[in-house]
């Protein structure tokens, strides 16, 4: 069971995401924060698997939350909900440790989903949203060298480049999700990079390489 507490200034907001979550089984609330203050106390006296964070509240807000959580509690995950899809929250709430960043308007079953991977070690964002991610570390940084990847790594990558979970993976390519994992470790070593969001930018990176068609085994 995944243990979820909710950070929301929005009684209404907190009621509508507890519903959802707890209409699963896998899934369950364990408390309420209105505001950044009471998320970083209650997820340190309840340590929750996941914190679903708003960004805009009163007294201590979001991001900052999301920065004295990271610190205090390390094994909770902070997922940011919000209304705000600018830069200038993206960016400060990832800096922060986010590992997530989804708008309010996301359909429930891909927040629910999205909670999950989060959990399971991903980092999770809408697809314009990871776009805009890959599109800011394109032009920041120079091209790279073609790793040496097995077809089904080219594959996985190509995948993981166009926002897919690794769920969404396994099922694509007719894999176990345990074999996802392997192929990601092992691209995570052959390209250097430690986490999704840069594996997204190797595989913007490449798209000549990574072009041809997805064949099953």
């Amino acid at each position: 069971m995944i243990s979820v507490l909710l950070a929301d200034d929005q009684r209404l907001v907190r009621a509508g995401l507890r519903m959802l979550i707890e209409d699963t089984t896998d899934l369950a609330v364990v408390g309420e924060a209105a505001d950044g203050t009471a998320a970083v106390r209650l997820c340190a006296e309840l340590a929750p698997d996941l914190v679903v964070m708003d960004l805009r509240m009163p007294g201590l807000d979001g991001v900052a939350a999301t920065r004295q959580i990271m610190a205090s509690s390390p094994g909770a995950k902070v997922l940011v909900l919000t209304t705000f899809d600018d830069d200038e929250h993206l960016f400060p709430a990832l800096a922060a440790g986010a590992a997530g960043y989804f708008v309010k308007d996301t359909d429930p079953e891909v927040l629910l989903d999205a909670i999950r991977r989060t959990v399971d070690g991903d980092l999770v964002f809408s697809p314009a949203l990871l776009r805009r991610l890959v599109d800011r570390a394109l032009t920041a940084k120079p091209a790279v060298a073609v790793p040496e990847l097995s077809p089904r790594e080219r594959e996985v990558l190509r995948l993981v480049g166009a926002g897919y979970g690794n769920q969404e993976i396994a099922e694509r390519l007719h894999l176990g999700v345990s074999t996802v994992k392997t192929h990601l470790a092992n691209l995570f070593e052959k390209t250097g990079t430690d986490n999704r969001v840069r594996l997204a930018v190797y595989a913007a990176e490449l798209p000549e390489y990574l072009n041809g068609e997805i064949h099953h085994d």
